[in-house]
C-alpha cells in the first residue's frame, strides 16, 4: 500500500543497511540447506554411499519431508526469540550439519543429516530472515523482503558455479567443511549487523501491524480461516515444480536432445531475471498491496511448463527461463509479505513457519512424484502441462480466497 511517509530508495537504503544486510547474509547462507546446492555433490554421495538414484531420493525425500514438520514448531521462535539470538544458534547448528555431512561414515544417517541441513539451511535461515523483514518494516515491507531476499540470488548464482570448479581439485567432504567454516564467519558479522537489533516484545506497541478484521491473528485462528487453507496449494506450487524441475535438469537435457552444459547456460538469465522480478514486485506490493497481486504471480509459471514441454530449441527454452523467473523473483517478496498484511505481525513468526513448513514439504514432494512418474513411464513433458495446469488452479483458489478476505483488511496496512 502506498504510504506518505515512504522514504526514497537511497535513504531507505543508508538508514536500515545494517538490518538489511543481516537479512540478506541469513538468505545467503541458507544456500548450504538447499537443493541447488546439495545436489551438486549427489554423484559423490551416491557413489560413495553405493546409493542409487531411487535411494538417494527416497533419503533426501525423507529428511526434507521430516524438517518441514519440525519447522512448525521451531518457526514459532522466531516470535520470541531475538533475531540476533535465534540466528547465531542457527548459524551455529547449520555448521555442524555441514561438518556432519563431510564426516560422516554411514548411508544410514544420511536421513539425519538431510534432515538438519534442511531444517537450519533451507528452513530456519531463510524464516528467521524473512519474519524480521516483514516484522521490521511496514509501509517498505515490499522493498526489505526485496533486499534481504537477494541473498537467495547470489547463493544461487555463485555458489554452485564455484563448487563444482573446487570439485576438481578438491575431494567433496573437504568442500562441506568449507561451508562449515563459512557459516561459522557468519555468526559474528550476524553479531555486529544486529549490535542494536529490536527484539519482537519491544517493537509491540510501536511497530506491530494488524490484519483482517484489525485483528493479531495467532496459529489458531489462522488455521481456522479458510483463506489460509486456499492459499495451501499455491505456497506448496512453486516450491514442489521448480525443486522438480531443477533436480531432474540432466534427465530434461538428456530427452530433449541438448547437452546439460547448454541446459545450465541459461541458468544465470534465470537468475538475473528472478532478482529484477523480485526488485520490481517489492516495490509494486508497497504500491498496490498483497491483495491485488498475488492471484496474478503463478500465472507466468503457466507459460513456463507449458514452453518446457514443447520447447525444442534453446532460445525457445530460454523463454521459458525467463517466466519462471517472474514467479520465482516474485514468490520471494509477495507470500512473504501477504502474511503480514492479512494476518498481521504479533504472531507472524508461527504463522509464517506454517507457510515454510507446507513450502519445504512442497520441495520434498516435487522430485518424489515426478521420478515416480517417470518410473511409470509417464513423459517428463507430458508431466510439464499437468504442472501448468495446476498453477492454473492455484491462481483461480487464490482469487477466489482473496477476493473473500480482501474486504477484512485494514484501510491502511
Amino acid at each position: 500500500m502506498a504510504h506518505p511517509s515512504q522514504p526514497r530508495l537511497a535513504a531507505f537504503l543508508s538508514q536500515n543497511s545494517r538490518w538489511l544486510a543481516a537479512g540478506g547474509l541469513l538468505t545467503l547462507l541458507s544456500s548450504f540447506g538447499q537443493t541447488y546446492f546439495i545436489s551438486i555433490f549427489a554423484a559423490q554421495i551416491q557413489s560413495d554411499f553405493d546409493l542409487s538414484h531411487g535411494s538417494w531420493g527416497a533419503i533426501y525425500s525423507i529428511g526434507t519431508t521430516a524438517s518441514a514438520g519440525v519447522m512448525i514448531w521451531a518457526g514459532g521462535l522466531t516470535d520470541r526469540w531475538r533475531a540476533r539470538s535465534l540466528g547465531v544458534l542457527v548459524l551455529a547448528l547449520l555448521a555442524a550439519s555441514c561438518l556432519a555431512m563431510a564426516i560422516n561414515p554411514y548411508a544410514a544417517l544420511l536421513p539425519f543429516v538431510i534432515f538438519a541441513l534442511r531444517l537450519t539451511g533451507q528452513g530456519m535461515c531463510s524464516h528467521i530472515a524473512i519474519v524480521a523483514m516483514a516484522r521490521w518494516f511496514v509501509a517498505t515491507r515490499g522493498k526489505a523482503l526485496a533486499i534481504a531476499t537477494l541473498g537467495f540470488s547470489l547463493g544461487e548464482a555463485v555458489l554452485p558455479l564455484a563448487f563444482v570448479a573446487l570439485l576438481t581439485i578438491w575431494p567433496w567432504r573437504l568442500l562441506w567443511v568449507g561451508a562449515a567454516v563459512v557459516a561459522l564467519i557468519g555468526i559474528p558479522v550476524l553479531l555486529a549487523l544486529l549490535r542494536t537489533e529490536r527484539t519482537p516484545q519491544s517493537m509491540a506497541s510501536e511497530n506491530q501491524s494488524t490484519g483482517m478484521r484489525g485483528l493479531h491473528w495467532t496459529r489458531r485462528t489462522t488455521l481456522h480461516n479458510p483463506l489460509f487453507w486456499f492459499m495451501v496449494p499455491a505456497i506448496l506450487g512453486p516450491s514442489a515444480f521448480n525443486t522438480a524441475f531443477f533436480f531432474h535438469q540432466v534427465y530434461f537435457a538428456e530427452i530433449k536432445g541438448w547437452s546439460h552444459l547448454s541446459l545450465v547456460s541459461l541458468f544465470p538469465l534465470y537468475t538475473v531475471m528472478g532478482i529484477g522480478a523480485m526488485i520490481l514486485s517489492g516495490i509494486a506490493l508497497d504500491r498496490f498491496g498483497t491483495a491485488r497481486l498475488m492471484p496474478l504471480y503463478q500465472l507466468p509459471m503457466i507459460l513456463a511448463f507449458l514452453i518446457f514441454a514443447t520447447a525444442t530449441s534453446l532460445p525457445h527454452l530460454a523463454i521459458g527461463f525467463v517466466f519462471m523467473a517472474l514467479t520465482t523473483g516474485m514468490n520471494a517478496t509477495l507470500p512473504n509479505a501477504f502474511w503480514a498484511e492479512f494476518y498481521g505481525t504479533q504472531h507472524i513468526g508461527s504463522i509464517k513457519a506454517m507457510a515454510t513448513a507446507v513450502m519445504v514439504l512442497g520441495s520434498a514432494i516435487g522430485p518424489g512424484l515426478t521420478g515416480i512418474l517417470i518410473d511409470f513411464n509417464v513423459a517428463l513433458t507430458t508431466q510439464y502441462i499437468g504442472v501448468a495446469v495446476y498453477f492454473v488452479f492455484t491462481s483461480v483458489v487464490m482469487w477466489i480466497g482473496i477476493r473473500k478476505a480482501r474486504a477484512d483488511l485494514p484501510v491502511l496496512a
